[in-house]
């Protein structure tokens, strides 16, 4: 069955959603949704003009590197949108994306 104190038609609907959600190309993780293509470029930007090149948040002078270090210090996400107000919880998994995707290409390029 489910997750423990799960009734079994809560199970059963659970699945069905999860179904749902691989057929649109999205996978359940831990309860939350995943959407292995996340469209980072529609969020992030490089302008030689903004921030010395360095890829922004659109509409920002956020850099990716911040938002990243802010992550890995050990802010939440909520304190994150906090303080940047005009940032969005889809512009962190954005800077997420950007980060996944330079590194693998950086690993394909060793390869």
């Amino acid at each position: 069955m489910g997750s423990p104190g799960q009734t079994l038609s809560q199970t059963i609907a659970d699945g069905k959603r999860c179904q749902a959600l691989r057929t649109e190309g999205m996978v359940p993780l831990f309860g939350a949704e995943y959407n292995p293509a996340m469209a980072w470029q529609d969020r992030i930007f490089v302008n030689p003009a903004v921030r010395s090149g360095k890829p922004c948040i659109k509409g920002t002078r956020i850099t990716v590197y911040d938002v990243l270090e802010y992550l890995a210090g050990g802010m939440t996400e909520d304190a994150i949108l906090n303080d940047f107000p005009d940032l969005t919880r889809d512009d962190i998994r954005a800077a997420l994306a950007f980060a996944a995707a330079r590194e693998r290409r950086l690993a394909n390029s060793v390869a």
